[in-house]
């Protein structure tokens, strides 16, 4: 592999040095010319820059499963080509998208009247409607990039240099590229590209309150596989600790906008730890310098370029390199509004540019220069189309001109190709894709590396523990849920306090169960934000196949129920006693029971909402009017023998019916109980102000009428009675109970498949 950092056109040699697994042959370096070897003995300034950047060194590992990345000086160089085990080629990628066009004056004029204007060539537009036109963010790009290399996009904001990375990762949907991308000359299958690769995405999405060895060590139990024992993988996570530069931060947590942690530079290389941790093949990043210092950014550059060199195919968008950074780039591709304008080593661009008409001043920065250029070309009448073509022509002179001086000795290697499972094969053998691979004798590539490194009943552990030391050091977060729920319970005890059997009391039951009842639900909302603030980083997690949804739906649910029993445990304890509730203390444990369940189906409800509205205020309004429709159809307010046909299906859908109607019996079951007796009949009525007297000889007429006696502590309405104006017969409690927990499985299953639709975190 060529690494040239001169500034001019000469192409001195930079003492490269080789950092690569125990098991790894020396890779030989190559120079483009014998004038270059016999500048190698006076060191450049390239060079230093290289030393300088190699005194952090690696100095633990594990050795034998985990590579140990190693740097050595080099005193000899050979000038014969070496096999380079991984080659991956894109062609002709294009892609395009549908965008809203702008409803103009002269948009709706005959085409005749309106003002005639040449489109710049690189907005290509096609099948356009009065409505949308048809935008190419990538028009026919191809190149390659090689095993131990660094492969560079560059362009301003809007070239397409994000959409190139997500193209070569696999990252639009199926259908809509165009094109093709192929390792060692094999089309990349989409789940064996998930195993060998990672993808470092320009958001450091991290949890906040883990520390940089947590989140490592996390990802580690994700990524390698359990035959690792637990000493391997922590030997492997100091290792990587060592290598990203991170030790003094190791302790510190990630931190966020409320919580101090560790700086924008050491967030950027742990976003990059997480996903080099099982030493993928292909590494694709996307701005991984953007918003970093010069220092900082060189820092990361350094670390990718030491992955490289321990057999990875390293491929990153970067907005404006520096110098320093330039000099640790192998190929570079500049792109124009999705077109190439040029591609091909650093050292390259200077004659480049100058063969263009335009050369690049002396003491200017190469990577400035062209960008300018690119940025002047695009203002002007005709684009970027000559420098298009003249990028096509100089790639043609390139293949048939490979002994010309102006060549780059980088792209014309022929390398001894192996086929897929041969290079996978052999990088396994060196270490690489520590993740469980094994060497099969399938002759298939795919059957060579597990989909999975660990099977569920191992990510469920990881994940719950995960979750638990979160939530544990964000105490507050429960501890405003569960201060919610008390004052709750508080309020509706002192509101209720100590009901009579009267039928006033009676109608205060019914008051109080309601509404107990859909606050349990109300107050499950505060679960909307959990998983939006998760999202994404579960949805970085499973797009390389960290972990299986299905284990993260399970240990979500298990992780949420130990907060809820505490919940139901003390908005019982504050509410069935002090109200006066029925049952003693087996009616205490079944209204424990429901309000368990209540939680845990609303929970889940909740949370299903957050899978499928990915917006907190849209989620909390969507959330607050369903719950109101359920407390309405619960039967409280209107019973269901009362509620109109064209609605009765929404009656049985509410949450809130079920354990409404179980704490009901609950509470009305018992038929000896008796709750009017006698002259208690005329209460809620208007007869209720009239004198006892009046109400004693109404009774004993309504007697006469009715031919049966009626005193005045006859017992004219038991509980069964209200459980029949109600209209509560078609289920008994503990079926009522069975199906509030019911839904809850049944939400926590719609939420695995709103996982399993709604993250593929592709473009369409």
């Amino acid at each position: 592999m060529s690494r040239i950092v001169a500034d001019n056109g000469i192409s001195p040699a930079r003492d490269t040095p080789a950092i690569f697994l125990n098991s790894m042959e020396l890779n030989h370096l190559q120079f483009p010319s014998s004038a270059a070897a016999a500048a190698s003995d006076s060191p450049t300034l390239g060079q230093l820059l290289k030393r300088v950047g190699d005194v952090r060194k690696e100095a633990t590992g594990d050795g034998n499963e985990t590579p140990v990345h190693q740097v050595l000086e080099l005193g000899h160089v050979s000038m014969e080509p070496r096999s380079l085990p991984f080659v991956l080629s894109f062609n002709n990628l294009t892609y395009s998208v549908k965008v809203r066009r702008k409803l103009t004056f002269s948009s709706v004029l005959p085409p005749r009247l309106r003002h005639r204007r040449i489109p710049a060539p690189e907005l290509v537009t096609g099948a356009e409607s009065f409505f949308t036109k048809t935008k190419t963010l990538l028009n026919n790009i191809s190149g390659e990039a090689r095993d131990g290399e660094i492969l560079a996009v560059l362009g301003a904001s809007g070239s397409g240099k994000s959409t190139l990375i997500d193209a070569l990762a696999n990252r639009i949907a199926k259908g809509s590229l165009k094109g093709k991308v192929t390792l060692n000359g094999e089309i990349l299958e989409s789940r064996l590209l998930k195993v060998i690769s990672a993808y470092v995405m320009q958001d450091d999405l991290l949890f906040p309150m883990l520390t940089v060895e947590e989140t490592l060590m996390f990802a580690a139990e994700f990524r390698l596989p359990r035959t690792l024992s637990k000493s391997k993988k922590k030997a492997r996570v100091q290792a990587l600790i060592d290598q990203l530069g991170l030790r003094n931060a190791a302790k510190t947590v990630i931190g966020d906008e409320g919580h101090r942690g560790v700086s924008g530079g050491e967030r950027r290389r742990v976003s990059i730890g997480i996903d080099i941790i099982h030493d993928p093949i292909l590494l694709f990043l996307d701005e991984p310098t953007s918003g970093l210092d010069s220092t900082s950014a060189f820092m990361v550059v350094k670390v990718l370029q030491r992955i490289a060199q321990s057999g990875s195919i390293v491929i990153m968008s970067v907005h404006q390199p520096s110098y320093r950074i330039l000099g640790l780039l192998d190929r570079l591709i500049f792109l124009s509004r999705g077109q190439t304008v040029f591609s091909g080593c650093p050292t390259s661009i200077p004659q480049f540019f100058a063969e263009f008409g335009h050369p690049i001043p002396e003491n200017e920065n190469r990577t400035e220069f062209a960008l300018d250029l690119i940025r002047e070309l695009e203002g002007s009448a005709g684009g970027t189309r000559s420098l298009v073509e003249f990028n096509k022509t100089w790639q043609s002179k390139k293949r048939n001109n490979s002994n010309g001086t102006f060549s780059d000795q980088a792209d014309i290697i022929n390398p001894q190709a192996l086929s897929l499972k041969e290079a996978i094969s052999a990088s396994i053998s060196r270490g690489k894709l520590v993740s469980g691979a094994n060497n099969s004798v399938d002759p298939s590539p795919n059957s060579m590396v597990p989909t999975f490194a660990n099977p569920f009943w191992i990510e469920i552990p990881v994940l719950s523990k995960r979750s638990m030391i979160n939530s544990r050091r964000m105490p507050e977060l429960f501890g405003i849920r569960l201060g919610a729920v008390m004052v709750t319970g508080f309020i509706l005890a002192t509101m209720f306090w100590n009901l009579d059997d009267s039928p006033k009391g009676v109608q205060e039951r019914l008051g109080f169960i309601a509404f107990a009842m859909s606050t349990t639900f109300y107050t499950c909302a505060d679960a909307l934000p959990v998983f939006l603030q998760e999202r994404y980083i579960f949805m970085r997690e499973t797009a390389y196949n960290a972990y299986r949804r299905s284990s993260y739906v399970l240990s979500h649910s298990l992780v949420a129920l130990p907060p809820l029993i505490f919940l139901s445990l003390g908005f019982s304890a504050a509410t069935f006693w002090a109200v006066g509730l029925d049952g003693g203390f087996s009616g205490f444990l079944f209204y424990f029971l429901i309000i368990l369940a209540s939680f845990w189906s609303g929970s889940s409800f909740v949370t299903f909402l957050s899978g499928v509205v990915p917006h907190v205020m849209l989620g909390y309004t969507i959330v607050v009017a369903i719950l109101a429709y359920f407390l309405l159809f619960s039967g409280f307010f209107i019973t269901r023998d009362r509620i109109p046909p064209y609605w009765i299906w929404f009656h049985y859908l509410s949450l809130v019916k079920y354990p409404y109607e179980a704490v009901l019996q609950n509470e009305f079951d018992n038929p000896t109980k008796c709750f009017v007796r006698g002259i208690q009949i005329f209460d809620n009525t208007p007869l209720g102000a009239v004198p006892t007297a009046m109400k004693m000889r109404l009774l004993e007429n309504l007697s006469q009428t009715l031919g049966m006696r009626i005193t005045k502590s006859t017992c004219l309405t038991t509980g069964v009675d209200i459980l029949k104006q109600q209209g509560v017969t078609d289920l008994s409690k503990w079926s009522c109970l069975w199906v509030t927990v019911a839904w809850g499985f049944l939400f926590r299953i719609l939420f695995y498949f709103s996982l399993l639709l709604g993250s593929k975190n592709k473009r369409r």
